[in-house]
Parts: structure tokens; C-alpha cells; sequence
């Protein structure tokens, strides 16, 4: 049997396949535990929004009733911003949590492999995951990076979350082939600031420059994905200073709370956005809208170049 029995396509996907349309995936994690209600279905209806104006047809990826769902309707999306019960779906959760019939969430790893089965190239998120500060002595290293590595899906965020060690997250990829491409910029964001203290590997000048290398790399078959960073807008950037404090202060408080895994950025996430009186939330929302323009332009762009 095929792989096909899992995929349910929304109509409005569906209607663009058939149309060959440029389509863009989005994860659903961001609903589900990356922001509050009704922030999450506000910002999630934005996105979806922000890619149609651009020529594109948005994909939020989620599973529910034991299928692999590419785009979701308004109840759906509703569904995983109200929900308490959803699970965190990354590579090892994806058959278990369609087996089981319930409802998952995906992550950046699993979105990339469903929006691959899909035929879907072009992913916009937030920020990827990353090496753990401390990893040296946890082996705490997101699954995202791994995927990465061997899923042909192109992912634009505002780099790698800051409360990870950013330079060992760059090592990592680079360990694995990985390009890292910053759109615009010379230096790989990070996440709250435009500016993390280290380079990327080349830089995207435009969209069709990026849709070009992504179209030569996958012509080659040399599998694999494409970090593209694109920093958050300088007007809400956060400052440098005060959210390296906060998230010295929230890692603490993790490793005091013995909390680990999964269970790890969701909770600092949190936090921040505690400490931070609600700043990390408005950052947060401003770097995903701002990567849903630059995602959507770069799949119009290497749609043209396939058509």
C-alpha cells in the first residue's frame, strides 16, 4: 500500500495541484505550543494571508484522525490553537501518532517529511531547532537539524532559536552538507535579533537568486534541505542585552525543574514571553509574517524556473 492512504489534501491545496500552483507548507507546532489563543490562530490566518496575496497557496501540515493533513480549514486550525491534547509530532512520533488516530502536531522535521511526500518544496516557520546549550553533556540536538540534512524541502525562518548554542547548530549543518543561505544578510539571525555573530554560507541577494541554487542543488541530487535565514524586520528586533538575560534566567529555571526533551522550547518559550512582559510574542509574530512575504516570493520564484 502507499504512503498516499495517510495524505488528505484541502480542497484549496488539492484545487492547486491540480492547477500546479506554488504552494508553501507550514508547520502547525507553532499553534499548538509555540504561541497563546488567540494569538496562535490569529497569527496562523495572517500567514496563510500574507502567502496567497504573494501568489502562492499556503499548507498548514498537521495529523489528525490518523492522516497526514496538507492545509487545513478555518475549524481545523481553530481545533490545534484550543486544544490542550495535541501531541509535539517530530520523525520518531509521525507513525505512532497516525496509528493511534490522535491529533499531532508537527514540527519543523516533521513538516519537512510531509510537505516532502506531498511534493511541496518550500517551508515557512519560525525558527529551526538547534544543538542545546549544553549538549555536550546532554546529547540534547533537535531532530530538525537531522532532517535537514536528508529532506529535499527548503525551510525559511529567522534563524535558529536564541536559546540554543547557535555556532554548534551552524557546525552541525555544516558537518552535514547543509547550505545556509541568509536572505539579504551576511549574517545568520537569530531568532529575536538580526544578528547572531556568525555567517552564513552564501547570501541571497533575491528570491530568484535563492530559487536558482535550491533548483541546481536538487537537479544534482544532492538531497537534502536549505536553511534560508531571513532576519526578523529591524524595527522589532529585540534588544540584544535583555533577551540574553531573560534567557539565561529561563534556562536556568528549566535545568532547576529538571525539564528536558520535547518539553524543553515549548517551556522556555513561555517563559520568555513571561519575563519579557509579552515582547518575545510580538517578535515572535513579526519574524513568521515577515518570513510568510520572503517564503511565498521565493516558491513563486522556483516554480517559474520548474514550470
Amino acid at each position: 500500500m502507499s504512503y498516499t492512504q495517510y495524505i488528505d489534501y484541502s480542497a484549496e491545496v488539492l484545487k492547486a495541484k491540480e492547477a500546479n500552483l506554488p504552494i508553501v507548507a507550514l508547520e502547525s507546532t507553532i499553534i499548538s505550543h509555540g504561541m497563546p489563543y488567540p494569538q496562535n490562530v490569529d497569527t496562523a490566518k495572517k500567514v496563510e494571508k500574507i502567502i496567497r496575496n504573494k501568489g502562492a497557496v499556503p499548507a498548514t501540515i498537521a495529523i489528525l484522525d490518523g492522516k497526514i493533513k496538507i492545509g487545513l480549514s478555518e475549524e481545523e486550525l481553530i481545533y490545534f490553537a484550543k486544544a490542550t491534547d495535541v501531541e509535539k509530532v517530530s520523525r520518531r512520533d509521525l507513525a505512532s501518532v497516525l496509528a493511534s488516530k490522535k491529533a499531532g502536531a508537527t514540527t519543523v522535521a516533521a513538516t519537512m517529511i510531509c510537505a516532502e511526500l506531498a511534493g511541496i518544496k518550500v517551508f515557512v516557520t519560525g525558527g529551526i531547532g538547534g544543538v542545546h546549550r549544553g549538549a555536550e553533556e546532554t546529547m540534547d540536538v533537535s531532530a530538525d537539524l537531522q532532517e535537514l540534512a536528508k529532506t529535499n524541502v527548503a525551510v525559511v525562518c529567522a534563524g535558529a532559536k536564541s536559546i540554543l548554542d547557535i555556532g554548534l547548530t551552524l557546525e552541525y549543518l555544516e558537518t552535514h552538507g547543509v547550505p545556509v543561505v541568509g536572505f539579504e544578510t551576511d549574517e545568520f539571525p537569530a531568532f529575536y535579533t538580526q544578528k547572531s555573530g556568525f555567517g552564513v554560507d552564501v547570501k541571497g541577494e533575491t528570491p530568484q537568486d535563492i530559487a536558482a541554487m535550491l533548483n541546481v542543488k536538487w537537479e544534482l541530487n544532492l538531497h537534502g534541505g536549505v536553511v534560508i535565514g531571513n532576519p526578523v524586520p529591524k524595527d522589532k528586533e529585540m534588544d540584544k542585552s535583555l533577551i540574553d538575560q531573560i534567557i539565561d534566567k529561563a534556562l536556568k529555571e528549566a535545568k532547576d525543574k529538571g525539564i528536558s526533551g520535547k518539553e524543553t522550547t515549548p517551556f522556555l518559550l513561555d517563559r520568555l514571553k513571561e519575563l519579557s512582559e509579552g515582547a518575545t510574542l510580538t517578535t515572535n509574530i513579526a519574524l513568521v509574517e515577515n518570513n510568510a512575504h520572503v517564503g511565498a516570493e521565493i516558491a513563486v520564484a522556483l516554480h517559474d524556473i520548474e514550470k
